[in-house]
């Protein structure tokens, strides 16, 4: 994450990048209320909060079973190889297939496993949807949102799904305040091949993701 990104807004980004809104005690709408692809929202963070309420002292002592978590509940909602290829632009062009599929497997990793952590550290925060205006039947739709937080002004987040071949909603971005995360780490991505090559950039994610690890 790019310092672009302010620390108000570091927590949100964590949670819908991997659909964590587990974290939230609150989520207002009812689901005969929501469309498609809210409710993908919805179930899949009463199911990850229901783990984190039952087993949270486990997860916290042993952050490989969250990851597991997020891997099996939050991943299938994203499609990593779209936001890989939006966050590395150009430059997805230019790589190979075997340095695109290594970019792509840190990629999400690093989205995992950074994102995975964030989920442990917050509790009361309250998630609601806004008035859904998109036309479903495009394939490609935004899902506005508002993170109400007890102390500072609220925060709003979209997510960005597209529809698949095989008639499935997937997420591609998540902005909060406006801010793209894809857009965000395109910028960064780019400097840093700029500077290194796309080796580099690969060898920079894996070790991150080393440190995440340990």
């Amino acid at each position: 994450m790019t310092t672009s990104i302010s620390n108000r807004f570091k927590w949100p980004l964590a949670a819908f990048v991997m659909l964590s809104i587990s974290v939230f005690t609150s989520i207002a709408q009812a689901s005969e209320d929501l469309v498609e692809p809210q409710l993908i929202v919805k179930t899949a963070s009463e199911k990850v909060l229901s783990v984190l309420l039952d087993r949270r002292a486990e997860l916290e002592n042993d952050h490989q079973q969250i990851y597991d978590l997020v891997e099996e509940v939050i991943l299938p909602h994203f499609d990593f190889a779209r936001m890989s290829r939006l966050a590395l632009g150009r430059n997805w062009n230019d790589a190979s297939p075997e340095q695109r599929e290594q970019f792509v497997e840190e990629f999400r990793l690093l989205l995992v496993r950074t994102y995975a952590t964030a989920m442990l550290e917050y509790t009361d925060e309250e998630l609601r949807f806004l008035p859904f205006r998109d036309d479903l039947d495009s394939g490609r739709v935004s899902v506005p949102m508002q993170v109400i937080q007890s102390s500072r002004p609220p925060v709003s987040v979209n997510l960005a799904l597209y529809k698949n071949n095989d008639g499935e909603w997937k997420v591609y971005d998540v902005r909060i305040e406006g801010i793209s995360l894809v857009t965000n780490y395109r910028s960064t991505f780019a400097n840093q091949i700029q500077n290194g090559g796309i080796d580099a950039l690969i060898e920079s994610l894996s070790e991150r993701n080393e440190r995440i690890r340990s």
